[in-house]
């Protein structure tokens, strides 16, 4: 399909990339198993944080379109899918809004979350938009300075998993609107689970990087990718990977939990033949493929590990 085919319907699509919003939601299910599991689970703040995390999603998404073509680093040459805004498929202003419509009904779909955690959940939810937006846009897009993997990591990894778990542990510890966050509300095994999904999460932009790493050197976007070059980066990606999948194994170890959370290491085929590809190919044409392959692998790992916490309850 050339972009002169391309209904406005589906430019809308592309950009905002529902393909990406399993990834998304990954980490919110892990989260959500992991309250099930605890015995602190609480339906209404877990949907709310679901929506939320995936209206940030596609903001981001709509962000990346629009500041990337602004700022010159979507080109001719780029392998990745098609961009709307560089494309000329929607006009930029109207992208830029889209992102902020998002954005506010994020906002929104956070007040009661607010209402709820109180001010660490004012603190990361604005500071989950702003990061969105700052990748690519503002003065200085960390994106293009080697600090888009630390933030992918972080928010969409130990923030997104424990986060989700927060919200439905505080409605137990506290009242409304807490000032701080409520002892055992976060404990230390939640923040070792979310490794895996942050793991995984980041290795989706690791793959991203790999593929576009010298029309980005070209286009003087120095993500992390660039600076370590080809070999440091697939370093990178086998540690997150192996960071990822020894999460559950710390779980069963150093916190005793069951066995059935080892679920996801059956996934560990699929991620062989996922880290042969990145290991030996940096065009689009394998790495494309690999990309969706990675956003799906986080998604059945998340999955795995959420089926493996619910069937402890019951093996």
């Amino acid at each position: 399909m050339t972009t002169a085919d391309v209904t406005r319907t589906q430019a809308w699509l592309m950009a905002a990339r529902p393909q990406t919003l399993p990834a998304g939601a990954a980490p919110v299910i892990l989260g959500a198993a992991l309250a099930v599991y605890a015995d602190v689970f609480a339906p209404l703040p877990a949907l709310a944080a679901l929506v939320g995390a995936l209206l940030i999603q596609v903001g981001t998404n709509f962000a990346n379109d629009y500041y990337d073509a602004v700022n010159g680093a979507d080109t001719d040459e780029r392998e990745g899918f098609t961009r709307v805004t560089a494309g000329g498929l929607i006009e930029p202003q109207r992208v830029k809004y889209a992102m902020a419509a998002t954005y506010g009904l994020a906002v929104l779909v956070g007040l009661y979350l607010v209402y709820i955690g109180g001010v660490p959940i004012l603190v990361v939810g604005l500071s989950s938009i702003v990061a969105g937006i700052l990748y690519t846009g503002g003065p200085y897009p960390y994106g293009y300075y080697g600090l888009g993997d630390f933030f992918v990591f972080i928010y969409f990894g130990v923030v997104a998993v424990t986060g989700t778990y927060y919200v439905q542990a505080v409605t137990e510890a506290a009242g409304a609107f807490p000032a701080t966050v409520p002892a055992g509300t976060v404990p230390p095994a939640v923040v070792v689970a979310s490794l895996g999904a942050a793991g995984l999460s980041t290795m989706i932009l690791v793959v991203n990087n790999i593929r576009d790493m010298e029309t980005d050197r070209e286009a003087g976007k120095q993500t992390l990718a660039v600076m370590l070059g080809y070999r440091g980066s697939r370093v990178e990606f086998v540690g997150l990977l192996a960071l990822s999948y020894i999460a559950p194994v710390v779980l069963v170890v150093a916190y005793d939990y069951p066995l059935t959370v080892l679920a996801p290491l059956v996934t560990l085929p699929l991620a062989g033949k996922l880290t042969r590809t990145v290991l030996t190919r940096t065009d689009g044409e394998a790495l494309n493929p690999a990309l969706e392959r990675t956003g799906q692998l986080l998604a059945i790992f998340a999955l795995l590990f959420a089926a493996g916490l619910l069937a402890s309850g019951v093996v």
